[in-house]
């Protein structure tokens, strides 16, 4: 250690932090870090030369060196960030990839377009048709009260749509209640009328949860509802408003479509929705052909719904109804088997996919 460094070892402190400044990679800091803070750096050499210093000039060099060896390892620390940010900059620079342009060699021309899924592309039909009829899109929680799900939609205790073989319940609460992954979007419906005030003119697309699992059926499906509240609503609205949806979405002026009673605790009348088609040598094709298909559910909303959610039954009445996306789907695009949809195989998404610049609307169907 040199006289000059033990009287005023701030004498060279910015030449120090010149030379960190300088150094232009994590090897070059190294080296500049041992030279100045290693077992034999200047800086150490320095603080053991403290001990041959009377008492006095001891404690005010102690201090001096301190301060010296504390600005010398955050100068340390900020260049090593530096040069770290630096060095992932460049990689990035020298990594960057088009996203926007897959590669995929074995294809003509080594570019393949990404594809919509048939179930992203049937909700976007479905609501581009409703949406021309004044629907507004509500979502909701996957993850439902009892209330929401099944009691203000009139659905008994009794019912079998509450028994765990045919619903996920989640484990009970402190208080005994379970919260239950949502059997139908329905509950979107409730809430709805429950934080708004009609009129009200809704379409509700949405996963759902039941337990059953085979080719027609999923644990986890899609399903989409629609509900209307008003003071003058009535089922020829009803039947108007779906008549005209299942003609737009199949693109058939002249499909036939029939209304049959049916049964729904939420609704009343309630009524099955069939259209018309042809099984001629095992093969279904939609259209007029002397037979049915059932394709959704619908009714006059229940009175003793709209009192669960505050609605006055003497005054507001409305319709609702709701189909299963995936059902819907694979009759308009001959689909076969609902499990594919969930596989996540792309040779199926490249067949049955849809390109993502063709975008669907109610007067023009979407191309393959």
């Amino acid at each position: 250690m040199s006289d000059t460094e033990t009287e005023d070892p701030t004498a060279k402190a910015e030449a120090y932090l010149a030379e960190i400044a300088a150094a232009d990679t994590p090897d070059a800091l190294e080296q500049v870090r041992i030279r100045l803070l290693g077992r034999n750096g200047a800086i150490t050499a320095s603080m053991r030369g403290l001990g041959q210093l009377p008492p006095d000039e001891r404690r005010d060099a102690g201090a001096r060196l301190n301060a010296l060896r504390d600005r010398i390892a955050a100068a340390l620390t900020q260049a090593a960030d530096r040069l770290h940010r630096t060095a992932l900059a460049n990689r990035l620079t020298g990594e960057r990839a088009d996203v926007t342009l897959p590669v995929s060699p074995g294809l003509p021309g080594g570019v393949e377009p990404g594809r919509i899924h048939p179930i992203s592309q049937t909700i976007d039909e479905i609501v581009a048709i409703f949406g021309e009829m004044g629907f507004v899109v509500a979502e909701g929680p996957h993850i439902e009260e009892d209330f929401y799900n099944f009691t203000a939609l009139n659905i008994p205790p009794e019912h079998p749509a509450r028994q765990e073989h045919d619903t996920f319940y989640l484990p009970p609460r402190p208080d005994g209640s379970r919260l239950v992954l949502r059997t139908h979007t329905s509950p979107v419906q409730i809430r709805t009328m429950l934080a708004q005030k009609p009129p009200l003119r809704i379409i509700v697309p949405g996963r759902t949860f039941r337990a059953d699992h085979d080719a027609t059926h999923s644990p986890m499906f899609h399903q989409v509802e629609g509900l209307v509240i008003d003071r003058t609503t009535h089922m020829g609205h009803l039947k108007g408003c779906l008549i005209e949806f299942c003609r737009a979405f199949f693109d058939i002026d002249d499909l036939p479509v029939r209304f049959r009673p049916s049964y729904f605790p939420f609704t009343e009348p309630s009524a099955e929705v069939d259209i018309g088609c042809s099984r001629k040598g095992g093969e279904l094709r939609i259209g007029a052909g002397g037979d049915w298909l059932e394709i959704l559910g619908s009714g006059m909303v229940h009175p003793k719904v709209l009192q669960n959610c505050g609605v006055d039954p003497a005054e507001h009445q409305g319709f609702a109804f709701g189909m299963g996306i995936e059902r819907v789907a694979m009759l308009k695009y001959g689909i076969p088997d609902l499990r594919t949809f969930y596989e996540s195989d792309l040779r199926w998404l490249r067949h049955y996919g849809f390109l993502p610049l063709d975008i669907p609307s109610p007067v023009r169907g979407a191309l393959a």
